[in-house]
């Protein structure tokens, strides 16, 4: 392997959302855009190959290509329906290809930012240097931000569910969506497969994202998902004729497992996104996650420190948190049908978003607490207390 004469200040391993943003979020900042900047994927962004959906307070960094918001959600199970009208978070989607051209266009502009699509086999850091080895060569830099799974830990299923999905865009002949509201959450369905819900984002009233999503142990066939769409459409939509626009499918772990911010003892290598332990294991949220570690990047990076912050004591209170709703999840103490229902009856909206996006004061966890029984909770939360 040859090896690079001239070490790049940083290398970004991993091209998807969270590599993406931490470009995008340098380039920006007046102290860092010059740094000398490598960008390695096995492939190129040039697919629509994943639907990002969050909430936030106002406008965010990436507001230009936010493709739709919403003010309105609903929460629907077999005995009882709710709409829930959002007062300081708005519900937002961003398309992936939106994102990717977005970030690369602005990248263009810099001489000082290189990208190469070449296979990841090995990262390593040491004493003052990281360097990623690929199948055609050896990068050398100050740090490395992967977000591939070199890293990962052991997913199994007694530590772990799977949250897989598959997504329609339908396109129906006469208007029959409201476009101010979005389903977050449609139960009204058989749970024999696991924890199963639809998940509906109207665009127009003659076009939505149509999602039929579950957490469990291992993922269908895929004619099962097909069957399950065309069926909530159907019989549950009410829509007999539509043309399927775009198809989406993936699959995000939940899981009890360690990710690790720092990989090695030289915190020379940053994981980031999924890799970093960023996606809430409780409901595979990630988009917003990223921005606000990205933001903690950045800052240690022009105040001249280590860039990947240690966990706040609030940070890993939420982790707690977040492990202990997974883990009566994962032991079937409690019906995840059961958990969600109860939350959406006895709490605010805004409570249970600041709640899952780590926004929320001790008084709200504590509101949500109450809401929830003790048992399977305290058990679930003393067990995750002590855990590896």
């Amino acid at each position: 392997m040859k090896q690079q004469k001239l070490p790049y200040d940083y290398i970004i391993a991993g091209s998807g959302c969270a590599g993406l943003s931490l470009l995008y979020r340098i380039l920006k900042d007046p102290v860092l855009s010059a740094k000398n900047i490598l960008v390695l994927d096995k492939s190129d962004k040039n697919a629509n190959d994943r639907t990002w959906c969050f909430w936030e307070k106002g406008r965010g960094v990436f507001e230009p290509v936010v493709s739709h918001e919403w003010k309105i959600l609903e929460f629907l199970t077999t005995d009882f329906e709710r709409q829930y009208k959002l007062k300081n978070y708005s519900y937002k989607m961003i398309q992936g290809i939106d994102f990717y051209d977005y970030v690369l266009s602005f990248a263009q502009n810099f001489k000082n930012v290189s990208f190469k699509q070449e296979n990841i086999l090995n990262i390593q850091g040491q004493s003052d240097t990281a360097f990623v080895a690929t199948e055609k060569a050896k990068y050398v830099a100050e740090y490395v931000f992967n977000s591939t799974g070199l890293f990962n830990p052991e997913i199994n299923t007694k530590n772990s569910l799977l949250q897989h999905f598959e997504g329609w865009v339908i396109k129906t002949e006469r208007p029959v969506f409201d476009d101010k509201t979005g389903t977050l959450m449609d139960f009204r369905l058989s749970q024999e497969n696991g924890i199963t819900f639809m998940y509906i984002l109207p665009t127009s009233s003659s076009e939505a994202l149509v999602e039929y999503t579950l957490f469990s142990e291992k993922l269908l066939d895929k004619a099962m998902y097909k069957a399950a769409l065309e069926n909530y459409i159907k019989a549950y939509l009410k829509i007999e004729k539509y043309e399927i626009m775009h198809k989406e499918f993936g699959v995000i772990p939940m899981s009890l497992a360690k990710f690790s911010r720092n990989p090695d003892a030289s915190h020379r290598i940053v994981n980031m996104g999924t890799a970093g332990g960023f996606t809430k294991a409780s409901s595979g949220y990630t988009f917003q996650f990223i921005q606000k570690h990205t933001d903690l990047i950045l800052k240690n990076l022009r105040e001249g420190y280590p860039p990947n912050p240690k966990a706040t004591f609030r940070e890993a209170m939420f982790d707690w948190y977040d492990r202990t709703m997974l883990e009566v999840i994962i032991s079937g103490s409690m019906e995840g049908r059961e958990i969600f229902s109860t939350l959406f009856k006895k709490c605010s909206i805004e409570n249970i978003l600041a709640f899952l996006g780590n926004e929320s004061t001790l008084v709200e966890e504590i509101k949500i607490m109450k809401s929830l029984p003790i048992k399977p909770f305290l058990v679930a939360g003393y067990k995750q207390l002590f855990h590896d």
